[in-house]
């Protein structure tokens, strides 16, 4: 029988849990097809919320050649600036990361949605979120 552990803040040799979830673009909703563009990075023991974007344009345009993509690079900035939080964050800036994080992978059916929530262990998000970037999107 294996055991299983629960990793707590300051446990996993100084690693911490993180939760993450694509953004994708959904061009045409009826069609189901999408392209990565985004990831959001959540790591609630070092109240730590970020989203790095990368819209690759042409594959953007070859699922949909009329795709609002000044529309699509509005939307994502957005979500980063949420992520940001102070003024660029609206609303939400009176909210703490996790709330933020929430609401943003909060199933929506826009042109601009989150996938699936993952989780791991890091010892720096704001590295992780690059490197999710990197190995995901781009």
């Amino acid at each position: 029988m294996t055991e299983r552990h629960i990793t707590r803040a300051g446990q996993g040799g100084g690693r911490d849990v993180f939760e993450y979830a694509l953004l994708r673009v959904v061009p045409r909703v009826e069609r189901g097809e999408c392209v990565n563009a985004g990831v959001l990075v959540y790591c609630r023991a070092r109240a730590f919320l970020g989203a790095r974007t990368h819209l690759d344009e042409a594959r953007l345009l070859a699922l949909d050649p009329q795709a609002d993509v000044a529309g699509v690079r509005a939307a994502l900035r957005a979500v980063e600036g949420v992520c940001a939080g102070g003024p660029a964050a609206g609303q939400a800036a009176r909210d703490d990361a996790g709330r933020r994080f929430r609401w943003l992978i909060a199933p929506r059916s826009t042109v601009v949605q989150p996938g699936p929530v993952h989780t791991g262990l890091t010892l720096d998000p704001a590295a992780e979120t690059e490197r999710l970037l990197d190995l995901l999107v781009r």
